[in-house]
């Protein structure tokens, strides 16, 4: 998505990614007795007493609040899509969640539900893993991010940016979506680093998961707009100076670490924050379409820089260089194909329309996962994007998996959730039946263990 925005006027007073936590919770202390008043004996006895009994009751409220923090719940439903690696579906089902985390999953034949948990009983419905969306725009404030100013801007970040209880995220959660990439635009070559977010928190700190989430690169298109336009050649010869130079300041600190030097690099505040790119704890998300600039971002950032990929988009002809992601993939490269949001393209060489992620599954990619671009498509459409995909050729199942476990993986927050699994977090959504059917609706939605979307209580659309 490309957003223009002024450049030569605006500063933005940004932190290096410290949030002030004052400003993002409150807290509520259990208050104290008060202490001795110069006052009448009988005055301040009251006064005394009457302090206590609040105290009391804001102790009873308090411990009442955090004993919800950690619900005890008891899920029993027609079916579970665990969407594991064995790809498990159990009928007749339960889900115990306590601590935030899912405690135990089976059949009600074979698990018992303890006293204490609260049951919650929908044996019509479908428990899904929710949905992870590797492109969205909406999760935080992106209009307090300028990232026109130079064709690179490896140290911003949209860390700052986000946004609790905004509009458009509450309607996430309503459509199934739990977890998210906030990334900067596209209308530079690398406009900063992501944020993996949940839909749901009372503050930044509830809902942020990891920061860096990714690096947000754009090979071509958008950027090519760039001031007075740039070609692919210059744009590819700036991407990959800047990622050598932040590889070389890696390494020098790496060897510095394993005692191989005494010299100690200068510390860089701009190359610094490309430490866990190549340490491989975040990948580089990448704006890429047409099969020359798909070929070009799996040689340049996967193949010879090594480094974790995901590729976003992915539309129109880029199906084309599966072949060249699957030989890069059986050499240890990771790369995900995670397409969105145009669904389709007609190809005017064979005068037909295509679906793009059947055209994807068709030729042997088998990591590919769906994503809406939001706000260019709305997040809670995530599915109905799947859906799509399906009725063009793909798979009903591997859709689902396009929206769970695939997209944890790229974002490497697997081993947390993308599946229904003991062990992981406590983060699904109860559908009406299968989540790729536009008649499905999903009626309640868990994340961190609790309930933050009930559609019998408010329903959002």
């Amino acid at each position: 998505m490309s957003r223009q925005q002024a450049t030569g006027h605006r500063q933005q007073a940004m932190g290096n990614g410290q949030l002030s936590r004052a400003r993002q919770e409150a807290s509520f202390p259990c208050p104290q007795a008060a202490g001795k008043r110069e006052e009448p004996r009988r005055r301040g006895t009251f006064a005394r007493r009457f302090t206590i009994a609040i105290a009391a009751v804001l102790c009873a409220c308090t411990s009442a609040l955090q004993a919800d923090d950690s619900p005890k719940l008891a899920f029993i439903v027609g079916k579970v899509l665990v969407m594991d690696k064995t790809d498990s579906v159990i009928n007749n089902a339960v889900v115990l969640v306590s601590g935030g985390m899912i405690e135990k999953v089976g059949k009600q034949s074979a698990v018992q539900v303890p006293s204490g948990y609260r049951r919650i009983e929908m044996p019509a419905c479908w428990i899904v893993p929710g949905f992870v969306d590797c492109h969205d725009h909406v999760v935080g404030s992106l209009s307090d991010l300028n990232d026109m100013v130079y064709l690179t801007n490896p140290g911003l970040s949209t860390l700052d940016t986000v946004e609790p209880h905004n509009s458009n995220i509450n309607r996430a959660v309503a459509g199934g979506v739990t977890t998210a990439l906030l990334i900067p635009g596209s209308g530079t070559n690398m406009s900063g680093f992501g944020t993996v977010s949940k839909t749901a928190g009372d503050s930044v700190a509830d809902m942020v998961v990891r920061s860096p989430g990714s690096i947000k690169i754009a090979q071509a298109g958008n950027p090519e707009r760039y001031w007075w336009g740039v070609g692919r050649m210059f744009m590819n010869f700036n991407t990959r100076q800047t990622l050598e130079k932040a590889k070389a300041y890696h390494e020098a600190w790496v060897k510095f670490e394993k005692g191989e030097t005494k010299e100690k690099p200068a510390f860089d505040p701009i190359f610094d924050g490309f430490r866990g790119l190549f340490a491989r704890t975040f990948p580089a998300s990448v704006h890429t379409q047409i099969y020359q600039v798909v070929l070009t971002t799996v040689d340049m950032l996967a193949r010879k820089l090594d480094i974790r990929t995901v590729l976003d988009h992915s539309e129109f002809d880029g199906w084309k260089v599966a072949p060249l992601i699957i030989e890069a993939m059986a050499k240890g490269h990771s790369i995900y194909t995670i397409q969105g949001p145009r669904a389709y393209h007609l190809d005017r060489t064979q005068r037909k329309i295509h679906g793009n992620a059947a055209r994807w599954w068709q030729a042997g990619n088998p990591l590919l996962g769906i994503n809406t671009d939001a706000p260019v498509v709305p997040q809670e459409q995530l599915p109905f994007q799947a859906a799509m995909g399906c009725y063009y050729g793909w798979i009903p199942y591997e859709g689902i998996k396009g929206l769970t476990r695939i997209p944890a993986e790229a974002l490497m927050v697997d081993k947390e959730v993308g599946t229904i699994e003991v062990g992981k977090q406590a983060e699904f959504c109860v559908w009406t039946g299968d989540p790729l059917d536009p008649r499905s609706s999903c009626e309640v939605t868990v994340i961190h263990g609790k309930i933050v979307y009930d559609a019998k209580l408010n329903r959002r659309f």
